[in-house]
């Protein structure tokens, strides 16, 4: 999204969205919001908790009330409250939307990886993974087959005990 195609304070339900969308990929791209989402149990509820944050935060530049923003949402009036108040999501799409304010809306995509020496060690890792993996699928066929044996032999004594007075 360019800077001229997101309004920072929209007029029309299409420059809404474009202003929540930015919110929300620039917020969730963010190393510091990164970093929580991969250390929290509750990766869901954040992600949920953020996007309903910035779709609040982008009806509300946009002129609409409490009770409208709950309704397009779909959320209580009080989950929007809530949210749109002193909420370290709602801060984190407060920031995001300062940084829009002052530097224009470009969204930044971190670097996967900090530098080709890590690009390859993970690449080594992976193939290592995989190897691991198909030794371990390898074993778990043998095992499921001696399983299989090993029932049938059983249902076989079953059988020769039944069958003795």
């Amino acid at each position: 999204m360019s800077e001229e195609s997101v309004p920072l304070k929209p007029l029309s339900r299409a420059g809404i969205h474009k202003l929540e969308t930015a919110l929300i990929i620039a917020t969730l791209l963010r190393e510091d919001v990164l970093q929580k989402i991969r250390e929290s149990t509750e990766r869901l509820t954040r992600i949920d908790s953020l996007a309903v944050a910035a779709g609040a935060f982008a009806r509300a530049r946009a002129g609409m009330t409490a009770e409208q923003i709950a309704e397009d949402l779909g959320r209580s009036e009080a989950t929007i409250r809530h949210l749109a108040g002193r909420t370290e999501v709602a801060k984190l799409v407060e920031e995001t939307f300062r940084h829009f304010a002052n530097e224009g809306v470009r969204i930044e995509v971190p670097a996967l990886f900090k530098g080709p020496e890590e690009a390859e060690s993970s690449l080594k890792r992976i193939s290592e993974l995989e190897s691991k993996l198909k030794d371990s699928e390898e074993r778990l066929k043998v095992l499921e087959e001696k399983l299989a044996r090993a029932r049938e032999l059983a249902k076989e004594l079953v059988e020769e005990l039944s069958s003795v007075p």
